[in-house]
């Protein structure tokens, strides 16, 4: 594809949907990518991650190593799928339709839509507490007015959530730096940083964690990216978006962890206020709740767009249509919204370990997915792509590619003895003292068998050329 100077008039409301962005009305830099990703991992959700580490039982120092390796493995897979959206124009999920087959694809795009609903869920809470202690108000009206600001902003599109993202990384650094000096000026960090405790188990589920955290974006990095022009450098990009998702989210998590070892018992069920309420009061104290639910924002945002994305995608693949009205749009954000409001109000009194839980399980099942994505990229279509055939059950692609899928469970079978869970635990994952591993054999395994399928058994469609 060449890349064109952009003609069209951009509009507060986005024109795109789940179609091809085309040359002409591409923008943007690499540089765009890594505030919008920095901003996103400032928030309440990434800190109380975090804390996580430490609540179920790791000690300061190691977490905090742990958090930072997962980190860096996360956004390994977060960044090489970030450049896949210059080079093809299209959202992350529909290029499952390549993969999957048309129809084939809903299986990912279901694993897709328990993410967001997942994480909308436990960010709405946290949001909702901060908005409530705002207004004075019951936590469900804070809840409620929290998710009534999300579909307003997550319908108006790409461009909304770019500027809003570009603020709640201003904002969102202040803040923190504001925190990270109250928090050292009145507690002695050095002493918990010399409790050295190594615990095997407990220093993989920190580093699955912050893994679980940045894998979790690989369903829809790509969304925020397309607009890129083609020409982007795929360095650039790669690096933007993987260096603004380390530094967001190992900052927030890090003031977790310090959060949670301070507060020890104390922190569960009272995250919001705690972290607040480590070195403010007073009219600074309610600057900082504001904060708190202005940086969510951006990541409800992200997680309701990409949502009514790939619930469109699912939905118009039986229908074999290409794009999707912004009044559809709006249907399908507050349906998202409405049933994580649900889901927030319901759940507010267990939250942290449920949001635990819903981390590792998630990232089971995601796992697969990324390797087949990148593996596919890496000796697959790349940006190769029929347009025409993406929206049609009788096309190249297919209904249901049963090679893939087959590769995809198969995946899921070698992720088996090596998961640890409230639910299960396989046998590897006992003798590991409970080390959940799961997700590492999942992304090796998976993209080695989707390796030895592209040699012997290539897609035909490996040959198509790329769009213009």
């Amino acid at each position: 594809m060449k890349h064109s100077t952009s003609t069209v008039k951009h509009t507060v409301i986005e024109r795109r949907s789940i179609d091809y962005v085309p040359d002409n009305e591409r923008f943007g830099s690499a540089m765009g990518q890594f505030t919008l990703w920095l901003g996103v991992n400032l928030n309440i959700t990434a800190i109380v991650t975090g804390a996580l580490a430490v609540v179920l039982g790791g000690d300061v120092f190691w977490s905090l190593i742990g958090l930072f390796i997962g980190q860096i493995l996360g956004s390994i897979i977060m960044g090489l799928q970030a450049i896949q959206g210059p080079a093809t124009g299209l959202p992350q999920m529909i290029r499952s339709r390549m993969q999957f087959g048309v129809y084939g694809a809903v299986i990912p795009l279901l694993l897709v839509s328990f993410l967001y609903i997942g994480f909308s869920a436990g960010g709405t809470l946290l949001a909702g507490q901060a908005v409530a202690k705002i207004l004075n108000a019951a936590e469900w009206q804070g809840i409620v007015l929290f998710g009534v600001i999300t579909i307003l902003v997550a319908t108006l599109g790409y461009r909304a959530i770019h500027s809003l993202a570009r603020i709640a990384s201003v904002v969102g650094i202040i803040a923190f730096i504001y925190m990270f000096v109250a928090l050292l000026a009145g507690h002695n960090i050095s002493s918990l940083l010399e409790q050295r405790k190594f615990i095997p188990n407990q220093f993989i589920l920190s580093i699955s964690l912050a893994a679980a955290w940045q894998i979790a974006y690989g369903p829809y990095v790509g969304d925020y990216s397309r607009y890129l022009p083609t020409d982007t450098s795929k360095l650039k990009v790669f690096f933007a978006a993987a260096s603004g998702t380390t530094l967001g989210s190992q900052a927030a998590m890090t003031f977790g962890v310090f959060s949670a070892a301070i507060a020890g018992v104390a922190f569960t069920g009272h995250e919001v206020e705690f972290v607040v309420n480590l070195g403010a009061s007073g009219l600074v104290a309610s600057l900082l709740y504001f904060v708190v639910g202005f940086g969510k924002i951006t990541m409800m945002t992200l997680n309701a767009y990409s949502s009514y994305m790939s619930s469109a995608t699912l939905v118009n693949g039986f229908r074999g249509k290409a794009t999707v009205s912004v009044g559809h749009r709006f249907i399908y954000v507050s349906a998202m919204i409405l049933l994580a409001v649900s889901i927030a109000l319901w759940g507010s009194g267990s939250f942290i370990h449920a949001f635990s839980s819903f981390l590792l399980f998630l990232l089971t099942f995601i796992s697969p997915w990324s390797a087949i994505c990148l593996a596919d990229w890496q000796w697959g279509h790349r940006s190769k792509c029929d347009l025409q055939a993406l929206n049609d059950p009788q096309g190249i692609y297919g209904r249901w590619n049963w090679s893939v899928i087959s590769i995809y469970f198969i995946g899921l079978l070698m992720e088996l003895p090596f998961v640890s869970s409230s639910i299960y635990t396989g046998p590897i994952a006992g003798l590991l003292d409970g080390a959940d591993i799961s997700w590492l054999v999942g992304l090796i395994g998976t993209g080695i068998v989707y390796y030895i399928y592209s040699r012997i058994l290539p897609p035909a469609t490996m040959k198509i050329q790329a769009a213009e």
